[in-house]
Formats: C-alpha cells, sequence, structure tokens
C-alpha cells in the first residue's frame, strides 16, 4: 500500500466515524475517539465545516500506529477491513500511476475528469472496493487507469428482447447498430466483465445452453469507461452506452433495473412534454442529458438477465462539461484539484485576490449549476439525484461555471404532491417510473444530494487547498441561496429556507449504510440508505 493511499482511506474512516456518530473535533490538536474497539489516537489537520476533515497518524491510545485496514476493524468487522484494505491497495495502485504519467493519452477534457477520480467518494469507508474484480481486470476496465475495451456481443432470440426508445436525433446510427443482428436474432452488447459473468449465471447459462442466447465475444472500436465503470464513452460519438455491471461498486451492485430502463425513456416523453421549459427559459443551457433508448435481454417469464444497455446522448459541446466528483477530486502527490487549479489561473490572469475569485466562482456555481436542479424540483415535483458524479459542470471560456447539465436515467424523485401533473403530462399515465415519494423525504433526500454533497463539494475542494477560507465561500452560497428564494424559485415547502436556516440538516451515512449491507439499486426508496442530521455547515456550525 502507497502512502498516499494509506492517507486517504484513514481519512475517509474518521471523517465517517466522527460525522455519523456527532463527535466534535478541535481546530487542531489531539484527539482521542471511542470506536467500538476500544479508542484511537489521531491529530486533526484539517477542521472542514463541510465535514472533509483530514486527519494526523492514528494509533491505538497506547502508541500502536493503525493502518486502515486494522483501524476498519475496530470500527466494524473483517467485512469492513475486507473492503478497506481492496479500496486502499486500488487507490495507492492510481496515485502511483498518475504520478508516473507523463502525458494523458487522449485530448478529450470531458474523459479527463471523468479519469480524475482517483480517491472516489470522500466520506465514504471504502470507496474504491470493487470485489470481483483482478487487478489485471482493473487495468483494462478502470478510468483511473485509463482503460479501454471493445463491447462483447451477444445474438439474443427476439422474443427475449425488450426495448423501447423515443424520438431524438442521435438514435439514428446508434440504435441501428445496436438493433442489427444476423438470422432473425438481435444483437446486445454488454460490458466485457459482464459478459465473463453472466454465462456462469443459473438461469442465463441454460439460455445459452439451449441457443437462445449466443455468447460473440468481442467486436467494434474501443470504449472508455467513465467515473461509474459501466457507463463508456468514445470521444467524437453521438451517444454514450450505460451497460449493466455485477460488481459491487460503493454501496451496490450496478445493475440496470428495467423501472430504470424506462425511465429513461418517460424522462424523454416528459422534457418533450414541457416539463423542464419554465426551467430552461430561467436557466438558459441547464439541460437534462437524455437516455431515449434501450435494450434488454429478459428470462422467459419476462424478468431481467442483466444484459442490458441504456443508450445516453453526448451531446453538442460535451468537451466543455466536467464531471463534478472529477473535477473537485484531491489528487495527493500528483496534482491539485482541478477545481483549485482553474481558480487559480482565473485569479492570475485578472489580478484578483484567489480568495475573492473564489468566492465568486462559487456564487455562479450556485445561481448556474444549483439553481435549475432547485427551480425545477420547486415547480415540477421532480427531483434529481445530483450527487457529485451525475452533476456536469460547464465552463465557459475563461474557468467560469456557466451552467450545468445532470445526468442519470436512476436518480429522479418525484413528489407525491406532483404525481397527478405529470402523470396528466404523460397522457393520463396510470403510474410512473420516477421514484415517487411523500414529499418531506424528497425534501431530506435532496438536501443530501444537491447541497451537501453536491453544491458544497468545490467549497471543500477550494478550502482544503488554501485557495479560501471555507466561511467565506460558504457566505457566497449563502448569497445564492438567497438570491433565489428573493426570485421566487425555491420550492413551495420552503427548501432552500430550511437549508439557510435550520440548525441540523439530513446527511446520507455511508459507513453505517455499508455496514448494514444495503444495496441502494434494489431497496425501497424510504429504505435506500441510512441517514442522519449534522449541524447544518451554512448555519456556521461545525
Amino acid at each position: 500500500m502507497t502512502a498516499g493511499g494509506t492517507v486517504a482511506a484513514t481519512d475517509a474512516l474518521l471523517r465517517c466515524w466522527v460525522t455519523e456518530r456527532g463527535i466534535p473535533l478541535p481546530d487542531n490538536g489531539t484527539i482521542t475517539i471511542p470506536v467500538p474497539g476500544g479508542r484511537v489516537s489521531t491529530s486533526v489537520a484539517y477542521r472542514s465545516a463541510t465535514g472533509h476533515h483530514r486527519f494526523g497518524p492514528v494509533s491505538t491510545v497506547d502508541g500502536v500506529p493503525l493502518g486502515p485496514v486494522e483501524l476498519a476493524r475496530l470500527i466494524g468487522d473483517d467485512t469492513l477491513a475486507g473492503l478497506v484494505a481492496d479500496s486502499t491497495a486500488r487507490i495507492g495502485r492510481y496515485l502511483a500511476a498518475r504520478a508516473a504519467e507523463t502525458v494523458v493519452p487522449h485530448g478529450d477534457a470531458f474523459l479527463a475528469a471523468e479519469q480524475d477520480l482517483l480517491l472516489g467518494h470522500l466520506t465514504h469507508p471504502a470507496a474504491k472496493s470493487r470485489d470481483g474484480i483482478t487487478d489485471a481486470e482493473d487495468e483494462r476496465y478502470a478510468p483511473e487507469l485509463r482503460g479501454s475495451f471493445p463491447l462483447h456481443w451477444f445474438a439474443v432470440d427476439p422474443a427475449l428482447v425488450r426495448s423501447a426508445h423515443a424520438d431524438h436525433p442521435v438514435l439514428g446510427e446508434a440504435l441501428a447498430t445496436l438493433r442489427t443482428g444476423t438470422a432473425g436474432r438481435v444483437l446486445v452488447p454488454a460490458h466485457p466483465w459482464q459478459a465473463g459473468d453472466l454465462v456462469h449465471r443459473n438461469g442465463f447459462r441454460e439460455l445459452v445452453a439451449d441457443g437462445r442466447i449466443t455468447p460473440l465475444g468481442p467486436d467494434g472500436p474501443a470504449w472508455h469507461p467513465t467515473s461509474s465503470l459501466r457507463t463508456v464513452y468514445r470521444p467524437g460519438h453521438p451517444v454514450m452506452l450505460k451497460l449493466s455491471l455485477g460488481l459491487r461498486i460503493t454501496n451496490s451492485r450496478r445493475e440496470n433495473t428495467l423501472t430504470e430502463l424506462a425511465r429513461g425513456i418517460e424522462v424523454c416523453r416528459l422534457l418533450d412534454a414541457g416539463i423542464a421549459d419554465a426551467v430552461t427559459t430561467a436557466y438558459p443551457g441547464f439541460r437534462i442529458v437524455a437516455d431515449p433508448a434501450y435494450l434488454a435481454a429478459v428470462f422467459p417469464d419476462g424478468g431481467p438477465t442483466h444484459l442490458d444497455v441504456s443508450v445516453r446522448e453526448a451531446p453538442a459541446g460535451i468537451t466543455r462539461a466536467r464531471c463534478l466528483a472529477g473535477f473537485v477530486a484531491p489528487q495527493p502527490g500528483v496534482r491539485p484539484a482541478a477545481v483549485v487549479t482553474t481558480v487559480r489561473e482565473l485569479a492570475a490572469r485578472l489580478a484578483r485576490p484567489e480568495h475573492a475569485v473564489a468566492a465568486e466562482w462559487m456564487r455562479r456555481y450556485v445561481d448556474r449549476v444549483l439553481a435549475p436542479m432547485v427551480h425545477l424540483y420547486g415547480s415540477t415535483g421532480v427531483g434529481l439525484e445530483a450527487h457529485q458524479q451525475n452533476t456536469l459542470v460547464l465552463l465557459d471560456d475563461d474557468g467560469w461555471p456557466e451552467t450545468g447539465w445532470y445526468r442519470d436515467n436512476q436518480g429522479y424523485y418525484l413528489a407525491s404532491s406532483a404525481l397527478p401533473a405529470v402523470l396528466s403530462l404523460l397522457g393520463g399515465a396510470a403510474s410512473s417510473t420516477l421514484a415517487v415519494a411523500p414529499d418531506a423525504l424528497v425534501d431530506d433526500r435532496l438536501t443530501y444530494y444537491l447541497l451537501l454533497n453536491q453544491a458544497l463539494a468545490p467549497v471543500a475542494a477550494l478550502g482544503g487547498a488554501g485557495v479560501a477560507a471555507e466561511e467565506d465561500l460558504l457566505a457566497a452560497v449563502r448569497d445564492g441561496l438567497a438570491a433565489l428564494v428573493d426570485r421566487g424559485h425555491d420550492t413551495p415547502r420552503g427548501l432552500v429556507r430550511r437549508w439557510l436556516t435550520a440548525e441540523t440538516l439530513p446527511r446520507k451515512a455511508n459507513l453505517a449504510t455499508r455496514v448494514a449491507g444495503i444495496d441502494e439499486v434494489l431497496a425501497p426508496v424510504d429504505h435506500q440508505s441510512v441517514y442522519h442530521d449534522t449541524p447544518n455547515p451554512l448555519r456556521g456550525n461545525r
């Protein structure tokens, strides 16, 4: 394990533990922290208002040094320790590979941001654990290692194929390619790891044996994994492909459900019906990236085989889009986070203090990236699960935030009070594929995803790098949110006012969720993960 991977993994574990348990931290100095397996001693190297703390070396109170695996065993059990060991080793490999890199092997800025998430989710205990994948496979499949691969193909009996598509301009060539087959069969692509795994699964193996599904192997050009691993991209191609991948990554096995596949089509129908027109009028440039088609092989009883693909547009201008997670991601021992470099270069060109430019950058971020997502929820009841990985930030030529895009056919909440209006837009449909939930629950989820996870991520990155004080950046966020309220773009229940005034806010507890073994893809919406109340950083509580 490299030092960089060890430090990153230890910090992530302690961040999760102290935040989820509400353990107060000093501004600096030594602290003793109780854990289930005893007590550990460490020092606070950086105390963050957003929860992105950094710590010194960890030991037992008797002075015995503790690495992240030993710490995980004291906090949880051998299972957690194994996941942490896997994650730590991968982070070390990614940092070492990137530090040794002399040139980026492609010139695509969108793909570069997708590949920059070297540490993973900074408040997850084992962000890079990928149980089921070998180091050799990681070389091919990991975005952090600049992996690429051709798709694997299966010829499927048309009676086992489910598909649908919306009217969308990108689908001509792409959909024809996916649907072309020989001898009355339909070709369905798969991620190569998934292809190798499917043929050994009960049920799927029998369909192969009786000839209803035929593995054809790899074919075609190389595709590049994005930050999610399973969504693949080709520079210059009009579509991306979201494939099922049965690896457990963070908290879930990343296999598409049939509901999610259909959800992409429903969202396209809602967009065509004008559901977001008021938002895009108020915030030009804001975009929901469409998933306008899918293709899936099913079992004879209609159940999913997890051989499937969702087709996603790669809109014009995508090379200006930056995945927020990669854009704010630290790369210790390699280079500063891209947002840090962007703000520093912008300040140098403008001959202005870095802290002032950083505060203005955050204000523009709230005005142009966060605001349209809030307005969409307030005006339609549709809530976007726009965490860092699902949020794309488009920068202007100078590096200021220009607008935001949202991507993901999985993460759409619908406040139950808005269900009748949405069904009306769908032509009187009887139900919606969106994740319908009580209004209050959606408010809580969006508090975490839109504010704590997404909007405060650049605050943490800029503050942690010393570009500006987090308190000043949070003040810029508060000003932007207050202006949103003044424009009348808050939600009917005053969600933004709550962000500004509440003493505590709901935050997802990734450590508790992981220890509980919850698969967030399969769990019901009201039990997808564990949540806890945390002091509101916008109120100055730490």
